[in-house]
């Protein structure tokens, strides 16, 4: 008895513009319609473009990067009504398998502009840069970052279901505050719905227009839904537990990722990559309430990088920033030191700054919450997989300065 063929629920074309694509969506609405229906226990394949919309290009300039346009982000897959969901369910999404389109094998990290998006470390490093990686089976290698080779951890960045109107109605008053009470930091703190390249996928014009108006943006993950959380131990063989707002779940997913690292931390951090992700749907009838539900659940699969215990080196952070400011349990600012801690620790090999940078966005560090409770002082910790790279770089070993040639830059 022959096994039955796995049904693709939606293809993507790579050499047709995004937003001719009715399949795909770059707001969350609930009015966005559903390009197509995936049964109870189905086993579907959903094709994903990359979360540019293909912007990124296979080359050795960053002005693709430094010049992207991020009112078009991000290009999700869907949304799909998945029969029998009705709120107050729990949609039960199980990951079977991503990878990257086969004749597709390359992926991007940037770092964008400080005044195109920014980054974690935009601050110190406000330049746009990029760094091309070639897949080979589960490894990957990047002419930008020569000596270094890892396995990718390989996961969606995005699965969400979409939230009700009155759910979408709470984000952006509650967003639309932050900006108001904000507006004197000069940097942008939530991006509020903005009606320029929105797409709908199949909507009729008004529609659109609607959607377009009141559409949230997909830059962050959510508590009530998921959405871009970045997770990257969600990988082949997780588990992840949707809250189901709307009639037949209206379930997304897209900006899958090759690899990443803990934070994701220069925005464009993964390595960003087209590709098909196989998954399993299930509805658990009741299940907000029975699992006493507010935000997703997630059940990371056994699916990992195998570096061994003892194979990290790890470098810690405290809430004091570059300039001696103190500042109270900022894990945020103490995450940032960590990260500057491991940028001046391998510069020395030969690296420039910036394709650290991209590195620590990309491969899979460990980052950790080591201490929230010392005041003032809140201790992030962030752990480099030593065997990433073909020299040594432990402490104890000798410093050889090697030919580490260069990321992308910009032209202009």
């Amino acid at each position: 008895m022959g096994h039955k063929k796995i049904r693709t629920a939606l293809t993507v074309d790579l050499d047709k513009p995004a937003w001719e694509q009715p399949g795909l969506h770059n707001r969350w609405h609930p009015d966005v319609p559903a390009c197509g229906k995936i049964a109870n226990n189905e086993v579907v394949k959903i094709e994903c473009l990359d979360w540019t919309g293909g912007q990124i290009k296979n080359n050795d300039s960053a002005d693709d990067v430094k010049n992207v346009d991020l009112t078009q982000i991000h290009y999700l897959s869907g949304p799909f009504e998945i029969e029998t969901a009705e709120p107050g369910d729990v949609l039960l999404v199980e990951i079977q398998d991503v990878q990257p389109f086969e004749d597709h094998p390359w992926g991007f990290t940037g770092i964008f502009d400080k005044n195109n998006g920014g980054g974690f470390l935009d601050e110190l490093y406000p330049n746009a840069a990029k760094a091309i990686w070639d897949f080979e089976g589960i490894f990957c290698s990047s002419r930008h970052i020569p000596h270094v080779r890892f396995a990718g951890l390989i996961h969606p960045g995005i699965l969400g279901c979409a939230p009700s109107a009155e759910i979408l109605a709470e984000w952006n008053r509650r967003e639309g505050e932050l900006i108001a009470a904000s507006a004197d930091l000069q940097r942008d703190v939530a991006k509020p719905p903005e009606p320029k390249n929105a797409h709908a996928g199949s909507a009729d014009e008004s529609l659109k227009e609607k959607i377009a108006r009141e559409g949230a943006r997909t830059i962050p993950g959510r508590p009530e839904h998921g959405g871009n959380c970045d997770i990257k131990n969600l990988s082949r063989g997780s588990k992840v537990y949707l809250p189901v707002h709307v009639p037949g779940a209206k379930f997304s997913v897209g900006d899958l990722h090759f690899s990443q690292g803990d934070g994701e931390i220069s925005f464009c951090g993964a390595i960003e990559m087209a590709g098909v992700i196989t998954l399993k749907f299930t509805v658990l009838k009741g299940g907000m309430a029975k699992m006493g539900m507010k935000s997703p659940i997630f059940h990371p699969g056994p699916v990992e990088p195998q570096f061994g215990p003892g194979r990290y080196l790890t470098f810690e952070g405290f809430s004091v920033d570059e300039n001696g400011k103190q500042h109270y349990l900022d894990a945020t600012v103490a995450y940032r030191q960590t990260c500057l801690r491991v940028i001046e620790y391998l510069r020395r090999y030969g690296y420039n700054d910036y394709q650290i940078y991209l590195l620590l966005s990309c491969a899979p560090v460990q980052g950790h919450i080591a201490g929230l409770v010392d005041i003032p002082n809140a201790c992030t910790t962030l752990g480099v997989p030593m065997d990433i790279f073909d020299f040594d770089i432990r402490p104890e070993g000798d410093v050889v300065q090697l030919d580490m040639g260069s990321c992308a830059f910009t032209s202009q």
